[in-house]
Formats: C-alpha cells, structure tokens, sequence
C-alpha cells in the first residue's frame, strides 16, 4: 500500500512519543501503521476518532484519541523503567512505546464501519472484529513485529484467552488504567445516562 505522506505527516505530529523509539526502523513502521489504518477507514488524523475505549462508551469530555495513545504510551514507559530499575525485568523501551502507541490501531476501522455493521448484524456480526483483531492485522501489514502486533491484539478482552508477553501486560494495565481513572471522574455521569 502507498502511504499518504499528509496522513503520514499529522500521525507523525500527533504522536511526539514515538520520537523516544531508539530504534528508527521500527519509528518510521509505527507512523507508517497508523498512516495505513487511517487511510483504509478514511480518516486523516487520528483526532477524528471518537475519544471513547469503544464505539459504546461515551465519549471524554476533553481530549482526543491521540491524548490516550500518548498517555498509554507515557505510563508504559514509566512502569517499564521502573521495572528495569528495581525488579530487573529487561522490559525493552522500545516495545512498550511502540506498543502503547499502536496497541489501539485497528479503532479506525472499528469505528468507521459501525452503520453498516449495525444495518445487517445477520451478515456481518456488530462489530464484525474489534480493533484489536484489526490492530494486528494492520500492525502486521505495516511490517511492525509481531510482539507488537501481540500488544494490539492483547490489550483487551480478547487478550485474555492469550498468555500476554510482558510488554503487552504493562500496555494492558496502562490502557485499563487511563479508561478506569477517568470513568469516576470525567465519565461517570456521562456513563450514568447510557446505562439508565
């Protein structure tokens, strides 16, 4: 696939973390990942997605999707280093800011198709894969590796049937930690009004 090089640009702007990859290589496959998700959804910046966990939450009251991503990859770092420091994990940096970064790929195809899952369920299920299905199947068509294709698909409740590596375990509590966090406070009565 040729990659849009204004998507590619904005993804590039939009996640500044991703300048904390060591290895460039892998860098330039996380930019050229979330260039070829969003393109395929037609979306052009990864702040037109809806900033929710899933199509069926509601969404934050202030921030983007981006805002996750940066945050999911900011506090996987952190436990990583911590980790190394004084439990000599050997959790590799790289891994789990790439990871964080992308673990969420596949939501633009999640969300864009949700009309015309929601008009034939019969046919196509609703949805008729998550993002993290999706995530690995982009992260993988983008050439990224597989451990970070593992992160995409593990990060969720799919990745309970899987045995996480370490780095999509740190990514996971990352993730639930950023959703579960602001449910009290940002969400709550927003999440109120959906389940009454």
């Amino acid at each position: 696939m040729v990659i849009d090089e204004k998507i590619r640009n904005g993804v590039i702007e939009s996640l500044p973390e991703a300048k904390q990859i060591q290895d460039r290589e892998l860098r330039e496959k996380v930019y050229d990942a979330w260039a070829m998700a969003l393109a395929e959804s037609g979306y052009t910046k990864i702040e037109e997605l809806p900033p929710s966990g899933n199509p069926s939450m509601s969404p934050l009251k202030k921030g983007t999707q981006t805002d996750h991503l940066r945050f999911v990859a900011r506090m996987s770092a952190a436990i990583a280093r911590d980790l190394n420091d004084y439990h000599e994990l050997n959790v590799d940096l790289d891994e789990v800011i790439a990871g964080g970064l992308c673990h969420d790929i596949g939501k633009p195809f999640e969300y864009a198709h949700q009309e015309r899952w929601k008009a034939d369920p019969g046919i196509t299920g609703c949805p008729s894969m998550r993002h993290t299905i999706y995530g690995a199947h982009i992260a993988l068509s983008a050439g990224l590796p597989e451990k970070i294709a593992h992160i995409a698909s593990a990060h969720a409740m799919e990745g309970e049937l899987l045995k996480r590596s370490v780095a999509a375990t740190i990514v996971y509590y990352a993730d639930h930690a950023f959703w579960g966090i602001l449910m009290p406070g940002e969400l709550k009565k927003a999440i109120q009004r959906f389940n009454e």
